[in-house]
Parts: structure tokens; sequence; C-alpha cells
């Protein structure tokens, strides 16, 4: 017996270091995937991802599991600016239909709220806050906008403006409409990024909106990363590609945000 039960504690240990194995390589994987590649039951397989849970290796979701190994990670913004192209394209002009003349609105620093800077200058008269270097770079040339930059601390990864500088300044701004990036997006977590004092900033900027709007592709869904900055239930509008789950759809209008999916064209 106690043989017996050394191979059961071995083998189970063998398996739990496999799946995590597994999701580590996809970054994510579904609980039915996890039993078709183990040949093992439901249970067995939910009960290990609570364990890989309990050890801080991954974090479960709905329905599955997804990796917690690079929650530092952050690619540069050369690294990131050709993935999702067309979706963030095509994010970024259902954002602006969300813009009015006369709007205040505040614009993130990032790859995904940068196609919303080219969008934009189709309207004669706005206030833009960007804390993005890149971003501010391309209004130089639109005298029609007032264009604010909060000053602060450059960070070299994501050509953003962060830090106390940048805090201070926004929190005595408000704005009809922010638009802001993220890195990760989970139902339970919230809105996170890699850097803490990129979180700081990414926080007072929804605090400051009457109408504080997430652009994301769904890439960042079911994802986790270092730093929260907001729950979702502070954000009024996600829009995303129509390649994220159906079943977000139901989720977030439980809690009062609008999910804004933006068909592509190849589609």
């Amino acid at each position: 017996m106690i043989k017996r039960g050394v191979v059961y504690l071995l083998y189970g240990e063998e398996r739990k270091q496999l799946i995590q194995n597994y999701i580590e390589k996809h970054q994510r994987a579904s609980v039915l995937q996890l039993c078709d590649a183990f040949n093992v039951s439901e249970s067995t397989i939910r009960r290990d991802l609570k364990e890989l849970e309990q050890d801080h290796v991954i974090k479960r979701t709905h329905g599955g599991a997804i990796a917690l190994e690079s929650v530092n990670f952050e690619p540069t913004v050369t690294e990131k600016s050709d993935r999702f192209l067309a979706e963030k394209q095509a994010i970024a002009k259902r954002a602006a239909s969300y813009i009015q003349e006369g709007d205040t609105i505040l614009i993130d620093a990032g790859t995904t709220t940068l196609p919303l800077v080219y969008e934009i200058k189709q309207f004669q008269s706005l206030t833009v806050v960007t804390n993005s270097v890149v971003h501010a770079e391309l209004l130089k040339d639109s005298p029609q906008f007032e264009v604010i930059v909060p000053g602060g601390r450059l960070r070299h990864e994501t050509q953003a403006l962060v830090g106390p500088i940048t805090d201070q300044t926004l929190s005595i701004l408000h704005v009809d409409k922010a638009f802001i990036g993220t890195n990760g997006i989970d139902l339970e977590d919230g809105l996170t990024t890699p850097n803490l004092i990129e979180a700081s900033t990414k926080q007072l900027m929804v605090q400051q909106a009457s109408d504080a709007i997430v652009l994301a592709d769904h890439s960042k869904f079911d994802k986790i990363t270092f730093a929260k900055f907001a729950d979702l239930s502070m954000i009024h509008h996600l829009i995303t590609d129509n390649h994220v789950d159906d079943w977000y759809q139901t989720e977030l209008d439980q809690i009062g945000v609008k999910l804004d999916i933006v068909k592509l064209q190849e589609d």
C-alpha cells in the first residue's frame, strides 16, 4: 500500500509538472485540452490546476488556466508595434467614433492606442492629453488641437511618461474620455500592466475620466501581469476585436461594462 501510494504521488507530481510545462508553452489551456493531452478526467485536471495555482505557478480562469511565469515581462514598443496591427487599427477606428468635436480626451501611451492618434486627425477641435512622447510627436503638426503632455519620468520600454510628476498633473485634470491600453484582462484580477509605476499612472487615467474606455485586442484577455490598475467594473467601455471569447459579453454586461466588438474586414 505504501509503495502504491508513493507511485501515485510521484505520478501526480509528474503530471502536474507536465501540465505546468504545457500551460507555460501555450500561455493558456482549457480543462478539455488538458484532459485530452493527459488522458485524465476533468475532476483530476481541476484538482491539479487548483494545486498549481496554490503553488503560484499558474492562474485558473473560466474553464482553464493561464501561465504566470512572465508577469513582469514587457516587450518594447518596437517589438509590439506589428503585433495584431489589423486588430489595433480596427479598434482605433471604432474608438474614434466615441469622440465628438470639442471633447477633451486622454490617450494613453502604447501601440494599441497609437492608431487612434492618426484617426483623431479628422477632427477640427479637441484637447488631447497624452503621456506618450510618440503620440505627442505625431500631434506636433496639428494646430487645431490643444495638446497637453503631463511630464514625468520617461519609460523607454513604452515611451510613456510616468511617476509622481505625471500623476500630480493628471490629478488636477478631468477629461471627457480616456482611451487606455492594458497588458492583461481578467474577470477576477481586472486590468494589469507589468510595471508598478505605470500602473499608478493608468489608475489615475481611469479615475479622472467621465468615460474610461479600454482598447485591447483579443490577446490581452485571460492574461494577468504584475500590477493591477483597475477593476473591470471601474471602466465604462471595452473595445476589442471579434476573436475574443463570446462568453465575455455576458460576463461584462453583468458588471456594467459595455463590450464593443469590432468585426475585422477579412472575417
